[in-house]
């Protein structure tokens, strides 16, 4: 599962040959989500407030880069790296 991105200590990753709808999964110390690309939203787990407002922001600010990187897993090629929320 190859990490995308990470930043105050959030680990995002996505797998190859997931299930729909397009999401990524996120990790912080221990808590784990599944987060709807499209959507923007939490689809499973569960994240502190601050860290979920940052992973959520950060969903719709690169929503087109995470779209293509999901198109990507799909053909089975290599995943971009997306900035990190400075």
């Amino acid at each position: 599962m190859p990490e995308i991105s990470l930043f105050y200590g959030i680990k995002v990753t996505m797998y190859y040959d997931d299930h729909n709808p397009p999401h990524f999964h996120a990790e912080y110390n221990g808590n784990k989500v599944i987060v709807d690309i499209i959507k923007g939203s939490v689809i499973k787990g569960g994240f502190p407030s601050k860290q979920l407002k940052l992973i959520l922001a950060w969903t719709i600010i690169h929503q087109d880069e995470l779209m293509q990187n999901w198109e990507l897993s799909k053909a089975g090629k290599t995943l971009n790296r997306i900035n990190p929320l400075i």
